[in-house]
């Protein structure tokens, strides 16, 4: 994938007026380890008429008014210090995941965190869930679902955990880009907040 290339998920067709005009932006790789760093809220700042909201450090953000996402996406590209893989979703989807809530209601072990993988198109691998990394001893990783190009697993706070996320792409064939369920509930309530204002 090129690496200043930007993929648009939609995960379905209906339509939330509150929130059907706003996008979510993912980058991937970015503010890690000492590579490729920015700051997300100048960054958003410099986006101001797109009414842009930084979530966190980790190149997440909320574009209220983002109009032609031809035009959005290229001033991004533009305005970014570097090549960036980007991931687009539509307001309405997160919302709508949120509702449905594919964790359950149980919660979790203090040191095992929930995440949502953005895959950047259809997955062209699909395999047998859930998926156990590693294969042997103590699991760091387990992938549980695949909704559409969203996958869902939890994994476990350790130095060696960011190694078995990177396999993703390769279980499932295609680049993602992965966010814990927190930054998710912030998006929505983001989003719903904007609702509320309108």
């Amino acid at each position: 994938m090129d690496a200043s290339a930007s993929t648009r998920i939609p995960l379905t067709r209906r339509d939330d007026p509150g929130v059907s005009r706003s996008l979510v932006v993912f980058l991937r790789g970015v503010n890690v380890g000492g590579h490729r760093t920015f700051r997300p809220s100048v960054l958003a700042r410099t986006l101001r008429k797109y009414e842009v909201v930084n979530v966190g450090a980790a190149g997440t953000f909320v574009v209220r008014k983002a109009g032609p996402r031809s035009a959005f996406r290229a001033e991004l590209l533009r305005r970014l210090p570097f090549g960036a893989e980007v991931v687009f979703c539509d307001g309405r989807d997160l919302v709508k995941l949120e509702t449905e809530n594919p964790f359950g209601t149980t919660p979790s072990d203090p040191d095992v965190v929930r995440f949502v993988s953005f895959l950047s198109k259809a997955a062209r691998v699909h395999p047998s869930l859930p998926v156990v990394l590693p294969a042997d001893g103590d699991w760091l990783v387990r992938i549980i679902a695949l909704r559409n190009r969203l996958v869902f697993g939890v994994y476990r706070r350790h130095m060696k955990t960011i190694g078995y996320l990177g396999q993703i792409d390769t279980l499932f064939g295609v680049m993602a880009t992965t966010r814990n369920w927190n930054t998710i509930r912030a998006i929505v309530r983001i989003l719903k907040n904007h609702t509320k204002g309108r």
